[in-house]
């Protein structure tokens, strides 16, 4: 089964009786386009400081504490004998738009420039149909931003469900690669590759990862934090 085949079996699975502009987050959180403080943990004395700046999928959705994406790439880095802090800069249910707009905050917020950041938006916009010209504008700027600033960025990537339709698809699945191309960037071009319409590795949702699910994640995705964080 395809990895698209299987993000439709996750999202038919978490939203069959959910209405079509359904988010990767319940409604009790950021889901209005508040601007949330990020998570900033103290970073490492001569260590690397790597932001993960994504929404729910990033940010642990109903994981404990040391339990989401940012804490355990952290664990998986130190095991490599990488000194690095991940930062979760994740804000379920957050849309491309939203992550533009708190951009800027985030990054002025953390005690000094990262070495990398690890930027993951657009499951969101997909899932409530929203238009993939204006998620591609969203990234395309944020990118814009992070190369003012010099900062290293690797790009994870989604992809639509086919129930949106081919058109659909034909619009959003390439703004990824367009992307990381057009701004030089790394690019792991779909974030849930492995884990996407695998029940053991999902919450009850059938669309956020488990700790389990998180571990496969972070494994596939690691050697490409490793190699940019490196640079």
């Amino acid at each position: 089964m395809g990895v698209a085949a299987l993000l439709l079996a996750a999202l038919t699975a978490g939203c069959a009786d959910s209405e079509p502009n359904a988010n990767m987050a319940t409604p009790t959180e950021n889901t209005s386009g508040a601007v949330l403080a990020p998570t900033v943990s103290q970073p490492i004395a001569d260590g690397k400081l790597i932001v993960a700046f994504g929404d729910s999928l990033y940010a642990g959705y109903q994981l404990g504490p040391t339990e989401g994406f940012a804490p355990t790439l952290e664990r998986a880095l130190r095991a490599e004998g990488i000194a690095a802090t991940v930062v979760n800069a994740g804000v379920s249910g957050e849309t491309t738009a939203q992550g533009r707009a708190r951009l800027a905050f985030t990054l002025d917020g953390q005690p000094r420039k990262p070495d990398l950041v690890i930027l993951g938006l657009g499951a969101n916009d997909m899932l409530r149909g929203l238009s993939p010209q204006e998620a591609r504008a969203n990234l395309d700027a944020m990118l814009t931003e992070l190369d003012r600033r010099g900062i290293e960025t690797v790009l994870t990537g989604m992809l639509a469900a086919p129930n949106l339709g081919a058109d659909y698809a034909a619009a959003f699945n390439p703004i990824y690669p367009d992307l990381a191309k057009k701004h030089g960037v790394a690019l792991y071009p779909f974030f849930l590759d492995g884990v996407a319409g695998k029940r053991d590795l999902l919450i009850a949702d059938g669309m956020h990862p488990n700790p389990k699910g998180i571990g496969v994640i972070v494994e596939h995705v690691a050697p490409l934090i490793a190699e940019a964080v490196k640079q």
